[in-house]
């Protein structure tokens, strides 16, 4: 991959295995918008993108250097190879055709306050509420950033709400959830940093102590925004996939078996 900074845009060329479409709507964030010449835009971090791909081509509109390499090169993980995980996953005979159908799904490193929220608000919930209930969350509480578009809301921010005010945003039963996380991590009670820098099963033990977490919320967040790529998570459409899998998962799958999950989620979601 090379780099070009032109003007306010970065072109990026030699950009293998990535399809925005797929990697940007799949279940994983819920905060980027499809816009009408085919590109998606949203915030990270509280900074604003457009982002689009042509062939092999990226492009990294009305952005810097710096956030360039502060922010979206770890966040698209335009550093891992792609090509040769995928390549790897097609060991296993069941899922090699599922990655050719939906090649270039990656997974995003995102914030660990924005990912663990928005899956603590995706419990037994679909992705269009998911969406409805983060949107309303961002422009009651977060910072407009440009054009309609919000940063997520800070725990200091949120830690000042009661359950009723979030209860009137639509996240129903997960209001008390919520509070209580934006609470604890808000007096530091809850170390989203110390927890990163933990084992996987240390930090697992550790999400599922927070209150409203389970065990697909903690492994959502750690996959997501914690930067664990062996966490699997299991919801009603995993369960379904794991019957193909009485064994348990091929040895392919470790190390990986996150990015291997996102794959497999997604041909449950449009097969099963």
């Amino acid at each position: 991959m090379t780099v070009e900074y032109i003007g306010n845009d970065i072109v990026l060329n030699g950009v293998r295995c990535l399809d925005l479409d797929l990697t940007l709507d799949c279940g994983q964030a819920f905060r980027w918008e499809k816009q009408a010449d085919d590109s998606w835009s949203g915030v990270v971090k509280g900074v604003f993108l457009n982002i689009s791909k042509n062939n092999d081509t990226v492009i990294l509109k009305n952005t810097t250097k710096e956030n360039f390499e502060n922010i979206w090169l770890d966040y698209f993980d335009f550093n891992k190879d792609y090509v040769k995980i995928c390549n790897t996953l097609k060991k296993d005979k069941l899922l090699a055709p599922t990655v050719d159908e939906y090649y270039g799904i990656r997974i995003l490193n995102q914030d660990s306050w924005e990912a663990l929220c928005s899956f603590v608000i995706s419990q037994q919930n679909n992705i269009k509420r998911i969406k409805g209930i983060i949107n309303r969350l961002c422009r009651a509480y977060g910072d407009e950033i440009c054009d309609g578009f919000y940063s997520f809301p800070s725990a200091q921010r949120l830690s000042k709400l009661t359950v009723e005010d979030f209860e009137a945003l639509g996240t129903g039963y997960r209001a008390k959830y919520l509070e209580r996380l934006s609470k604890d991590v808000a007096r530091g009670k809850i170390d989203l940093k110390k927890i990163k820098a933990l084992s996987l099963d240390e930090a697992r033990k550790e999400l599922l102590n927070i209150f409203g977490v389970g065990i697909k919320v903690a492994n959502c967040a750690l996959l997501f925004g914690f930067g664990f790529y062996d966490a699997f998570p299991v919801d009603v459409w995993m369960k379904r996939v794991m019957e193909y899998y009485p064994n348990g998962l091929p040895e392919c799958f470790n190390g990986i078996g996150g990015i291997a999950q996102q794959y497999l989620f997604h041909w449950a979601r449009n097969n099963l």
